[in-house]
This record gives structure tokens, sequence and C-alpha cells, in this order.
């Protein structure tokens, strides 16, 4: 029979204006007659009238039944009985006729039980059967057709009542059946479907619920193709769900008889996955879907590669799995669709017909892998493809319309994603011209309307074009008028229109549009009674905007409406919906808004566990799973900072990071994920203090700009979100730096918000904030002048009902109270009062920022008590804080300023006297302010360097009013400096922060215990708190070999340690001057890490038994061991006292006032500088340089001598470990220098350590070779040396000559050009004694860049603190300015010679200041004759050849050498 293929276009709906047309092909077979079933009565010849009637009868009876299977008319199936049963009555029971007549009733009873549902009635349509096939014998034509008839009317009852015997019954006729016809006959199919059917319900593998709905007996016979595709046809126009089942068990009854291999099986195949795809649709049950997507496959595999159907199965196949993937989400459904829409277009190419087609279906499915994925490329190509098929459909195509929509759609998208103003101006242009092709009465103008009027928006809100909107609006209010009342599409209009007033609204808050977008929805609305399909997106747009107003009016009664909406919408979308997980979403988040407005814990969480059942619609792969993490983290955000739980907060941080998994580099809404997350960190670092989470936030708001340069519409929030993130890191670490780019940031953010921006505030609150803040810093009076202009027009873009109205009164009022405190004027004191007030009054009990606002209050109203000594200020202000504290839980940062503004309140009253005590005798206000400064530096999460500020506060109140905690706040302090040191990267920002900040806390804290007489602590804290720099170096070389013996865990932990330990010794790998700010940060980000991971290693090795105090701060009698080969004078001198203690071996320190002070020895320093400089007078005298030595030896050494001569032997070894100034003075050549005076060197041989650890590290006993590996290391040329040391070659030779020979001394030398860095470096490694005869220079401000000056470059001080000299003995230092450190930061003896120290080096030989080459050869002559002695070389010589080295150059009469050359060396170590 001859076939013809009709493709069933499917357009979408009209107001669905962004789809394009999507081509179904639907193949239904065109019969010219309808099939006549089998063993019906044929047209009879006309006999009598009786026999006429009986005839007339059964032909009316069958045009019934035939016509009721074409339209399914119930009146026509029960005419027909009534036919059938008038012939019946016409037959008697001997009638030929007879059997044919029972058969043929009995055919419109079993159909009529069925359609009806009256299974109880099927006995009688079984009894029929039966008559009729004992009257038809064994060989009668008709038999086998009856038994197989009523072998499916016992299969049915079998179904449906379970009597076994209708089973056997059934079978056996089947069985009967099958033995007689043929195997390809039509009826020998129809009994093995039958046998099918009957085996399932034997086995109840036909489930319960599905034997009402029992497939029709008549279709194991099933109908034309004809009479399947129209019937299909009506299904797909109404939507009645019983009739829409029966087509589809219709379909299934003819696969099920047309097997694999019929002609007609895929034609059915499509007909029947369409069906199942518009059930899908309506119904939302997914084995619909995964059935017709099944079918599809079947039907591609019956096309395979070269038949002409195939590019439409492979079409047909792409678009089932596209919907798949919209409903589930999963990629590879739309990978594979646009796989097979590239095979359609393969087999489409340039010239074929349908060619436009196919570039649509894959253009349309790499535009929604954009959506999904964000990949550019995907967009370009769609973009490219729509190109391809609008030119394929020029000027008068019919099509051109819709291609021309297509493109500037992509277009459009395009633009959205990348700002080219350009994409957008050609989509608005082709949407003009698809307009022009639907003039006025086109069907298809409505959509043209609506697309060119969201170009139009999209164009207005890029470039604040009002014109634009307003145009828009006016094409939809045309599109609406195109939909009077009860036209079909008016829903989609006055939705569209809405939506375009609702933009409106958003620009330019004139009430009347959001007015009129409500009304609008509450109509459509209306439109979609219950029970309509988008009934639920209905009630939700109405939701959204009614919560627009609610935001913008405050009408609680809005809002409730709203979420009663979404309540609705939501118990229209039940488990299974398609649309369920949006609609959750919509619910949750204005049950979030409710919560912020009332605070009621029960919307919250209902709330949370509405996201959360959300997200579990959308697992792994879904398109939508990022958005439902999002929302959901955004409410336990909430949540957590409602309740303080840290459960809530890391959860929402893990969510949000998995979104930003799903959002990679390209994506293109990696942007939002990136400032979502970065904002999550933030507040937990607000909470809890964690330097990472501060860092890591910083870093993806850099990323997050980096993603919108310069024109982008987001720009400006990005700027914002970074200024914000960097303002914290200023605040919490002090780096100007940072400061100065958060200024940089928030202007350029104010330059995109000009005059009349509903923005504007937010740059303009910012950005004063931060300008005040540097005026306290910098005393820039502009700065504070503009801020409060800033913050003046803030305040008045922000007025009374603003919901940012507290930022702006805040900021202002500080900004008023900051420039009282340097101008004075009461009137800015008394204003910035009353905006904090008026400020507080914002902020309700329960309100998040009611702790900051009333600290902020309780701040100026202390200020005004200092001024005008009001008692009711001070009460106020006392309270405020306390009452903020309460609200404040255990772990929130914002304790620390808490405490620290309430004991200022404290100390402030305290020195008011206002209590009837004079001033400064209230002892109660001064303990309580001390005991607030404590709790202050006491607060974990508030940061390291806040936490040292408040300690030093504490220090100096305390020991300004001699307060008994000062001792305590000194070591508190001390604690804080060295954690807040090991997390700071590099030491030359150790030293800065030092120099800059903390440069005496060492020394005035021992002056504190000294004054408490506690002379053992003293020392403690002096080595605790000098050397900070290179005791940091130190922990990180500290040998842990024992551990080794101390089992497995502590094997691994020993190793944990010295990897971490390495990886933190590392050089920065970037120079911050010349590296982008975003890597710095990076690598310092990945510094404070690998510390935390340090420092929990060393926790866990101080666990393990005789290591508890490995690493902590050295106790006395640990320091004490220093003393084992002499005594240690420590010096001590701060603004208060200066003292010198003796540390004996086995003794009690002793402890020596000192009669001098800080401001003589700073003037003494000053005049040795003087004196050295100055040239020898006729007789070679230095007078000057002798009367500082004399004043040296008389108050500081003289005072020492005097107390060692009592129990030290002349001759013996001491050590000077002096500090702040004392550091600058010779005082191993102190004396009185007149005949037979006293000095030092007559009686002891005088050595300097930088620190007690030092000595102590340098006399820990390792094997020493017989032979020693000696280099001398020369340049007498260094790059950038204007003259030649012509002293370097004879130098070197010297020690060469004065060196024991081989095997005794190994002697290697590099010299001249072979002398470069990276040579010194390699023969400083392998060398453990060795001789340095170059240019020194000692950097001052930079003195990490001090160094020994070689061929190519420097051999610096920093280079030499990276190298592992622990096995390394001896060094001698023939260089100018080797062993003097920094005014700036003295205690941390940051010189060349303490760096070799530090580095491992035992023994070392350097100079205070210039050395001439004169004394340089007198003077290494006369060493190293003194050094080898008679047995092994020992560096512990080395300070007893210097001493000798220099008594004989000074008795020499043959040589001349002045005094400061006499003394210029000295020795530092054992």
């Amino acid at each position: 029979m001859l076939t013809s293929i009709t493709a069933i276009v499917f357009q979408p709906k009209q107001e669905e204006v962004l789809s394009s047309c999507t081509s179904l092909s639907m193949t239904v077979e065109q019969r010219l007659s309808d099939q006549i079933d089998a063993g019906v009565l044929c047209p009879f010849t006309r006999l009598t009238s009786r026999m006429d009637a009986l005839a007339l009868s059964t032909d009316a009876g069958h045009r019934l039944l035939a016509r009721y299977r074409r339209t399914q008319n119930s009146k026509d199936l029960d005419q027909s009985i009534k036919h059938f049963e008038r012939a019946l009555a016409l037959c008697p029971m001997h009638h030929s006729y007879h059997p044919a007549a029972l058969f043929n009733l009995a055919i419109a009873k079993l159909v009529s039980c069925q359609v009806n549902g009256a299974y109880l009635d099927l006995d009688i349509p079984i009894s029929l059967f039966q008559d009729a096939l004992d009257l038809r014998p064994t060989d009668h034509p008709d038999r086998i057709i009856t038994q197989l008839h009523l072998a499916i009317a016992l299969s049915s009852r079998f179904a449906k009542r379970g009597f076994q015997t209708d089973a056997d019954a059934a079978k056996e006729l089947l069985s009967c059946v099958l033995d007689v016809c043929h195997a390809n006959s039509h009826i020998y199919r129809a009994a093995l479907i039958a046998i099918q059917t009957s085996a399932a319900h034997s086995t109840g593998s036909i489930d319960a619920n599905d034997r009402g709905q029992e497939r029709p007996a008549t279709s194991m016979l099933p109908l034309s193709l004809n009479q399947l595709a129209n019937r299909a046809k009506r299904c797909l126009q109404v939507d009645e769900p019983r009739d829409l089942d029966e087509v589809i068990s219709l379909h299934y009854d003819a696969l099920g008889y047309y097997n694999t291999g019929h002609a007609y099986r895929g034609q059915l195949l499509t007909n029947l996955a369409i069906i199942l795809q518009t059930r899908f649709r309506r119904q939302g049950n997914d084995k619909d879907m995964d059935q017709a997507i099944a079918l599809q496959m079947e039907m591609l595999a019956l096309c395979p590669v070269g038949h002409p159907d195939r590019s439409k199965s492979l079409n047909n196949l792409a678009i089932q799995l596209s919907t798949r993937f919209e409903h589930r989400g999963n990629v590879d459904d739309l990978d594979q669709s646009i796989a097979l829409h590239k095979e359609a277009l393969a087999l489409h190419p340039v010239g074929h017909i349908d060619r436009s087609t196919s570039l649509m279906n894959l253009a349309n499915q790499l535009s929604t892998r954009f959506d999904h994925r964000g990949n550019y490329e995907d967009l370009d190509q769609a973009i490219a493809l729509h190109r391809e098929a609008l030119a394929l459909r020029p000027v008068g195509h019919p099509n051109r319309s819709s291609s021309l929509n297509s493109l500037a759609t992509q277009l459009s998208i395009r633009f959205e994603h990348r700002g080219n103003g350009e994409d957008l101006d050609q989509a608005i242009a082709l949407q003009k011209e698809a307009l022009a092709l639907r003039p006025v009465g086109h069907t298809d103008r409505f959509g043209a309307l609506n697309n060119l009027a969201i170009q139009l928006t999209f164009r207005s809100e890029h470039r604040g074009n009002g014109e634009d909107l307003d145009q828009a609006i006016a094409l939809q209010r045309e599109a609406l008028d195109s939909r009077p009342m009860g036209h079909r599409d008016r829903s989609g209009a006055l939705n569209n229109l809405a939506n375009a007033l609702s933009v409106r609204f958003d620009h330019r808050s004139k009430d009347e549009d959001l007015d009129q977008a409500i009304a609008f929805y509450r109509e459509t609305l209306a439109l979609h009674l219950a029970g309509h399909t988008d009934r639920h997106k209905s009630l939700n747009n109405l939701a959204n905007r009614l919560s627009t107003r609610f935001y913008h009016r405050g009408n609680d009664k809005d809002l409730n409406e709203a979420i009663a909406l979404h309540r609705e919408a939501l118990a229209l979308c039940p488990v299974g919906h398609i649309d369920r997980s949006s609609s959750l979403n919509g619910l949750a988040t204005q049950l979030s808004t409710r919560f912020e407005r009332r605070r009621n814990d029960e919307d919250l969480d209902q709330a949370i566990a509405l996201h959360r059942e959300a997200l579990a619609l959308c697992p792994v792969d879904h398109t939508d799973r990022s958005i439902s993490l999002s929302n959901l983290a955004k409410s336990l955000s909430i949540r957590f900072e409602h309740r303080g739980n840290d459960e809530d907060s890391e959860q929402a941080i893990a969510l949000h990071r998995e979104v930003l998994a799903l959002r990679p580099v390209g994506h293109k809404d990696r942007s939002g994920a990136l400032n979502n997350l970065a904002i999550q960190l933030s507040y937990r670092f607000e909470r809890q203090g964690n330097d990472e989470d501060l860092d890591q936030s910083i870093a993806l708001h850099r990323e997050a700009l980096a993603l919108h340069p310069l024109g982008h519409t987001g720009r400006s929030m990005s700027l914002n979100n970074l200024a914000n993130q960097l303002s914290s890191r200023f605040d919490h670490r002090d780096n100007d730096e940072d400061l100065d780019q958060t200024i940089a940031l928030y202007r350029e953010a104010l330059a995109l918000c000009p005059v009349g921006d509903t923005d504007r505030s937010t740059p303009l609150n910012n950005l004063a904030a931060q300008l005040s803040i540097r005026f306290r810093r910098r005393d820039d009076h502009e700065d504070l002048d503009q801020a409060i202009a800033f913050q003046r027009e803030a305040l008045a873009l922000r007025p009374v009902g603003h919901k940012d109205r507290f930022g702006a009164l805040n900021g202002l009022a500080i900004h008023l109270g900051l420039r009282f405190k340097h101008q004075g004027h009461d009137g800015d004191l008394d204003h910035a009062i009353a905006l904090h007030r008026e400020a507080l009054a914002l902020c309700p009990v329960g309100h998040t920022n009611r702790p900051s606002s009333l600290h902020n209050l309780a701040t100026q109203l202390c200020i005004r008590f200092e001024h005008q000594r009001n008692r009711e200020d001070f009460d106020q202000s006392r309270e405020n804080l306390r009452c903020a504290l309460t609200l404040l839980t255990q772990h929130d940062p914002r304790r620390l300023p808490a405490y620290g503004t309430l004991a200022e309140v404290y100390l402030t009253f305290y020195r008011s006297g206002l209590d009837g005590a004079c001033a400064g005798e209230d002892t109660d206000s001064l303990n309580a302010a001390m005991y607030h400064l404590k709790a202050a530096a006491n607060v974990v999460s508030g940061g390291l360097l806040s936490r040292l500020r408040e300690s030093i506060r504490w220090v100096h109140h305390a020991s300004l009013y001699s307060h008994g905690t000062e001792l305590e706040a000194y070591a508190t302090s001390m604690q804080l400096l060295d954690a807040y040191m090991s997390v700071t990267a590099s030491v030359s920002s150790r030293h800065n922060f030092m120099k800059d900040f903390l440069s005496t806390l060492a020394v005035d804290a021992a002056s504190c215990a000294l004054r408490s007489g506690d002379v053992c602590r003293a020392v403690e804290l002096l080595e605790q708190g000098r050397t900070v720099i290179w005791t940091q170096m130190a922990r990180l070389r500290t040998p842990l070999d024992s551990l080794q013996t101390r089992g497995s865990h502590a094997a691994a932990l020993m190793k944990k340690f010295r990897d971490l330990s390495s990886l933190l010794d590392k050089p920065p790998a970037n120079n911050p001057e010349t590296t982008p700010r975003v890597d710095v940060e990076a690598e310092e980000t990945q510094y404070r890490r690998l510390v935390e991971q340090w420092n929990r290693a060393v926790e866990e090795i101080r666990e393990i038994e005789g290591f508890s105090r490995f690493l902590l701060p050295p106790l006395f009698s640990d320091l004490q061991d220093a003393a084992r080969d002499g005594p240690i004078i420590m010096l001590i001198v701060s603004k208060s006292s200066c003292h010198a203690i003796i540390i004996l071996h086995k003794q009690l320190p002793t402890s020596i006032q000192l009669p001098t002070n800080l401001w003589k020895l700073s003037k003494l320093v000053v005049a040795f500088r003087e004196a050295v400089g100055k040239e020898a007078g006729p007789k070679g005298n230095q007078t000057a340089l002798t009367k500082a030595l004399r004043e040296l030896w008389d108050v500081v050494v003289s005072p020492v001598v005097e107390n060692l001569d009592g129990f030290v032997r002349r001759g013996s070894r001491i050590w000077w470990c002096p500090t702040s100034v004392f550091n600058f003075l010779p005082l191993h050549a102190a004396g009185e220098y007149r005949p037979k005076g006293k000095s030092v060197s007559q009686q002891y041989i005088s050595s300097y350590t930088p620190s007690l650890n030092a000595l102590i590290k340098a006399r820990q006993s390792h094997d020493r070779s017989p032979s020693v590996s000696f280099v001398a290391i020369g340049q007498d040329c260094p790059a950038g040396a204007s003259f030649t040391l012509d002293a370097v070659e004879p130098e070197l030779e010297l020690v060469r000559r004065l060196l024991p020979p081989p095997p005794t001394v190994s002697f290697s030398k590099i010299t001249s050009v072979d002398a470069t860095k990276s040579r010194a470096l390699c023969a400083l490694r392998d060398n453990t004694w060795f001789h340095l005869a170059c240019h020194g220079t000692q950097e001052f401000d930079e003195p990490f860049k001090s160094a020994f000056r070689m061929r190519d470059e420097p051999l610096s001080l920093l280079d030499i603190t990276q190298m592992d000299l622990s096995q390394h003995e001896f060094a001698f230092l023939s260089a100018c300015e080797t062993a003097v450190g920094t005014l700036s930061t003295p205690d941390e003896v940051i010189h060349l010679a303490a760096a070799l120290q530090f580095a491992g080096v035992n023994s070392v030989v350097g100079t205070l200041w210039k050395v001439t080459d004169s004394t340089v050869q007198h003077l290494v002559e006369a060493f190293y004759k003194n050094m080898h002695g008679d047995g092994p070389m020992n560096s512990k010589r080395a300070a007893w050849a210097l001493h000798r080295a220099v008594q004989s150059l000074a008795c020499d009469k043959d040589i001349t050498m002045t005094l400061d050359q006499r003394i210029v060396f000295v020795h530092i170590g054992i």
C-alpha cells in the first residue's frame, strides 16, 4: 500500500518570543479506505423483508462501531450495540446467521465494557462469544477468529478477577489458534500478542493500578495508521488525559503488531515518541520522556547511513534529548543532541533545501550549551550558524523574519556577556527588520513587537537611554492592544508589558509603573484559572513584583501576599513537576526576606528546608544546580549571622566553592560565583579573624574585577567589593598600600556612578570612610574635608526610610567626630552624637548592626565627656559599650574594639576625678581599664595586629600609671609580636615592622622586670624580644634528630616539620617591587597557610614526652648555659633606667644600675661616630676618641669590671651582649687611656654575642675534621667600583703563608674574575673556614641588602641567611663595617658578621667601621701567627688570637697605627 510522509510542525507559543521554530517529524499513513475487521458480516443480498432488516441492522452496527473507533463518540458505540441486538433478535436460535450475530454483539459489548470500566459485565460478551463458538464446528472458517476473541475476553476477566480457570481456558483457546493459523497471518500475530498479555497478567507484571486502563480487546487488531494519526492529532490539540492515554495504548498495540522489519514500524515509532513527549510535557512523568527517546533511537537505527529519512530521524532524536536536558540538566544529553544536529547538518550540504533549518536547530542547541557552560566558542559558533541561515533566507523568503529574530537574540546574549555595544545595535536593527516584515495584521507581528521591545530594554539598561525603554513599553502596549479580551494570547501580552514596566520601575522608581505592572500580572493570573498549565508561572510573577513593592514601600501585606502566592504556585508543582525546583526557590527567597523583617526563626528554617529540597532536585550535572547551591548558601549565611552557628557558615562556604567549581574559567557566570564566595569568606573572617579567609576573599574579588573590564556593567560593583576587602585588610595589617589602593578603587567606582545614578551613594559612602582613615594616618586635612563632603552627599541620597540610611548617618558622624578632635568645634561633636543616635534608632534589638552602632555612639559620648565633664555622657557611654558586648558572641572580632573603647572610657573617668577623689586616684576605674585592655588583647578573632596594638596600649597605660599588670602586659605583647612576625613572609617586611612599631619593646620589658626585682625574668624577656627576625629564621632550622628514636609517629612529625620548615625558609619567589600585587598576595597567603601547618606540627611535637617546651621562649635556667665558658654581660638601657646584668654559669645573675641614661648614651654614640672619622693629631693622638672611650669606661664598663673582679680571674674571656644604643659602642676598647690607667683589655679577653641563644647554639659540639678546609676569597675590583683594592691579592697570599701546610689545612683561593657571587657561595658552602677580603657595605635603611661586593653582583646578607653553615667554624671578614647594625632596629643586630653567626659559623671576626689596607696587613699577619699555635686549628682561639694581635700591634714601636684602627676589629661567637 502506498503511503505519504507528512511533517507536523510544532510552532512555539507566540509569547515565547525568544524560541526558534522546532520541527518534529510525525509520520502518518494516509489510507484511501478503512480496514474491515475479520470475522464481520459482509453486506447481504436482498432476500426477504426479514433478511433486509437483518442486513440493515448489521451494516448500521458496523458503520457506527467503525465511526466510534475514529471519533470516540460513546453515542456511536451505544447505537452500534442496539443495532447488533436488533440483528440478533432477527436471527432465532437455528438461524444460519445466528453465530455471526452473536459474535458481532459480543465484540461491541466487549468494547463497551472496557471503555466504560464495567468489567463486572464481561460475563455478557464472554457468554455471547462462547455461544457463537459452540455453533461453529471445527471446520467452520470463522471458528478461529471466534476462539481468538473469546480468549481475549477471558484474559481480560482474569486480569480483573483473577480466576485461574479463565486464564487456563484462554491459554487453551490461543494454543488452538496457533496450531491452525499460518505463522505470517494476521490472526497468528494477534494470538501471540494475546498470549504475551495473558502471561503478564499471570505473573503480576502489570501493576494493579493499571488494570483499570486495560487495553481494549479489539486493539489486538490495531486501528489503521490513518486512524491512529487522526486520533493523535486530536490529542495534541486538546488536553484530554484519558484520550491521550488511550491513543498511546493503541500505538503500543500497533507496535506489538508491526514487529521489527515491518514497513510501518518506523512511522509508528516516531508518532508514539511524539505523543509520549506530549504527555510528558503535560503530566511530567519522566518515564514517558525516556521511552520517547528510546523509541527515537530505535527509529534512528532503522535509518542507517544513506537512508533518505536519516536526517529527519537525527533531528527528532536530537530534539528529544534536548528536552530531557532541559528537564534534568544532564550535559551528556545536550552534547549528544548537538552531535546529532551536526550529523544532520552534514547531510544537508550547501544548496540543500533543508540546510537553513538544520543550521537553525544546531545553533539553538549550541546557544543552550553556552547558557549552561558559558563557553564563548559555542555562542560565537551559534551566531555564525544563524548568520549562514539568514543568508539562505534572503529578502522575500517566507522564513526570513524567523532567522532575523534568532540571530538578533544570540547577538543580544553576546552583548550581555561581553558588553560590545555593536552586537546590541545589530540585534536591534535585525529585530526592526523582522518587525517590518510583519506589518499590522500579520499573524506573527505580536512576536516581532515583543522581541524588539526586549532588545530595546537591554540597550536602555546598558546606556541609560530612557527613550529606548519608553519605546519598548510602547511596543509592548501595541502588542497588548492586538490581543483584546478573550484572545488566547492576551495573557502573554499582559505578562510582557508587565515585565517592561517592572524594568522601568527598577530604573526610575516610579510607583505608577510598579502598580501598573502588578495590575497586569493580576489580570494575567485571572486568565490562568485553576487548572491552567501556566498558572504557577503567573503566581510566581505576581509574587515577585509584590515582593519588589514590599522592598520599596515596606508594606507587610505585599510580602504576605507574595508568600501566599508562592505557596499556591508550589502546590501546583508537586513532586516530579519540571518547575518544582524554581518554585521552591521562589518561596524560600520570600520567607528569607520575611525573616529579615520579622526575625521569625520558623521562616528562615523553612526557607532553608525548601532550598535543600530544591537542591536535591538538581543533582550533579543539572543545569540549575549552581543556582540552587547559591540560594541555599545565602540562606545558611543569613542564619549564621543570626545564630552564630559555625556549621552554617562552613556549609555556606562549601556550597559556594561547589558553585565556583561548576563555573570554571571562561564561564559566563564565574564572576558572580567568585563574588559570592569572596563575600562569604569575608563574613567568616569578620567573625573568626582567619587571615587566609581575607586573603582568599581579596584574590577572588581581584579575579572577578578582571572579568569586568572598563565598560562592563558590573565593574562598579566589583570595584566596591574589592575595595571593601582591601580596607578590611588595611585595618587588620596596617599596610598603606592597601589603603591607597582602596581609595583608588572607590574613586573609580564613584566615577562610574555620576550624579543622578541610583547607586551613587554607595561609592560616596565608601570613599568618604577611607579618606577619613587616611586623614588619621597622614593628617592631610584635604582628605577629611573631602570625606565630610562626600558623606553629606551620600546622606542626602539616602533620605528617611532609605534602607541604607544607617551607613550614611554612621559615616558622617564618625567624620565629624574626627574633625572635632582636630579642630575642637563643639558643633561637630554634638552633630556627630545626634547622627549616631538616629543611626542607633534604625537598629532595634536583634539588628546585626546594633552592637556597632552602640559602640560608635559610646565613642563620641566618651569624647564629649572628656571635653565637657558631663557625668551623664560617661554613664551612657559605658552602658552602651556593656550592652554591645553582651550582644556580641564570644568569637566576634568586634569585641576587641569594644573592649578597647570601654577601657578608654574608664581611663577618661579615672583622669577626670569626678568620683570625688582627686584625678588619678580612682583605682577601681584604673583597674577596670586595665582589665578591658587585657581582654581586648586576648580576643583571638580580632587579628594579631589589632591585638598587638591593644597590648601595646595596655603596656603604655600600665607603665604610665605604674599599674600592677605592667609586666603581664609586656609579656603578652612579646607573645603577640612573636606570633605576628611568624606570619610575615619576608625579612624586609619584618624589619620594617620592627623599625616603625616596636624597636624598644624588649628593653622596656626588661627594665620593667628589673624595677620589680626579677632579674631572671628580665633576661628571659630580653632574649624573647630581641633578635626576633633571626630567631624566626633559626626556628626553621632546628635539628630534631632525637625524635628519630621516639617511634614512627615522632619520625613522621620530624619529617613534616622539616619539610614545612624548608618551604618556609625559602626566599620569596617574587620581588614585591616588580611583581603584580595579585601574585605577591597569593604568595603571602600561601606563606600564612604554611605557617598554620607548621604551628600545628610544633604543637604535636610538644605533646611528645621531653619536648613540651619545644621552640618556646627559653627559661633562664636554659639561658644560663651560655655562660659556661665565661660570664656574659647584658647591657640594658631604656627611657626609665640603665642596667648591666652579669650572668654566670652556676650562680644567680647580678644586676648593676649604671650611672648613665639613654640620652647620655645616645650622645656618646654620636661622639664615637664623629671621633672615628677625625684624623689623628701631630703626635698620632685621637683626642675625641680617647675622651669617648674614657666616658664609656667610667659610666658602663668600669662598674661591670669592678663586679667581675671578685669571681673572674684576670685574662679570662667575657662576652658582651649589648642592647639598644650599646650595640654601637666599642665596649671591648673602653679604658682610662692614661699612663698606668685601667682598661678592660688589660684584664679580660672580650667577645660579643647578639643573643644568649646564638652563643649556646655556637657551642653545640659537632665533629671537627683533623684537616681544616680553608678558602680565601678576595675581590679587588668589584662591579661598579671606581678603584682597585691593591692590597687584596697580597693579603690572601699572606694568609696562605701563615696557615699550617696540608694535611692540617687544605687551602684554596678565589680572586679577581673568579670571585663572583655564585663561586663565592659555592666556596662558602664547601669550606668550614674562610677569609673574605673585599669591599663591604652596610645598608642602614635596608640592612638585609648589606653585602660583600663581588666581581658580578653583591653577595648580600640575605643571601647568607639562606645558607646552611651549621658545620662552619670560623670566618675572618676583612672588609669595612661588617659588625655594625642599624640605629632604627638596634636590637635586631642585623649586620654581616651576625648573619654568618646565625647561619651557623661559630666564630667570626668583623669590623665596626672603615679599616685601612695597612691595618689589615699588620693585623692579619699578627692574628694568624697567634691563631694556629702548635696543635690543630681551633676556632675557639680566635678571640685570644685577636686580643694578642691587637696588643702586639699597640706595643710595636715600628708600626704606626691610630687608635681607631687598633680597636676596629671585634670577635663574635665562641
